[in-house]
């Protein structure tokens, strides 16, 4: 895209959001930190993926595919396994996924932007039955481990594996369950 289309790209109020986001993640960084770049750089790839995911564009899965892999190794240093294992092992792979699901699938043969779809309620049963498992796996996982925040640690699993799912079945609610993890992360950060 061109630096005007790209501008043109957003309204008004995503853009003020997206700057806004951007200096308060420096301006944070800048007073209390001033160290870890690579934190930096992980939070402001997630400001930027999560504004182009909320458009449906499949740039934001992309970038996802990094953060992930920057918040894996960050998570790693910080001895929180469940975070490390959720992202490189779980976050990557169905960002992966859902990229390409999202580029197969674009909305009205626009490749900037995802055809949303419909999940049943019959695949909302499965995905609450499916994320127990996975939660419970990891609960004993992480334990094992040694996890920092064990209970808490787990419950981040339990909502980035709902929030991966709902993404690469490309159903709107995603946004939903990553609102959820971004608390659980608030918490356990």
């Amino acid at each position: 895209m061109k630096k005007k289309s790209l501008i043109s790209y957003f309204t008004k109020f995503e853009l003020t959001l997206l700057l806004s986001s951007i200096l308060l993640i420096i301006s944070v960084f800048l007073i209390f930190d001033r160290h870890n770049y690579l934190n930096l750089i992980a939070s402001l790839l997630g400001v930027v993926s999560l504004i182009f995911c909320a458009k449906g564009n499949p740039i934001g899965e992309g970038l996802i595919i990094i953060f992930s892999i920057f918040y894996g190794i960050i998570s790693y240093a910080f001895a929180y396994y469940g975070e490390m294992i959720t992202y490189l092992g779980m976050t990557t792979p169905m960002a992966i996924f859902a990229l390409i699901s999202w580029l197969r699938n674009p909305y009205n043969g626009n490749h900037s932007e995802v055809r949303v779809n419909t999940v049943k309620r019959g695949e909302f049963i499965f995905l609450f039955f499916l994320t127990v498992l996975v939660s419970l796996l990891f609960y004993f996982i992480l334990g094992a481990l040694e996890t920092a925040n064990l209970l808490v640690s787990t419950l981040s699993v339990t909502t980035s594996f709902a929030a991966v799912y709902l993404t690469a079945r490309r159903s709107h609610y995603f946004t939903v369950a990553y609102a959820l993890n971004d608390l659980i992360l608030i918490i356990l950060w």
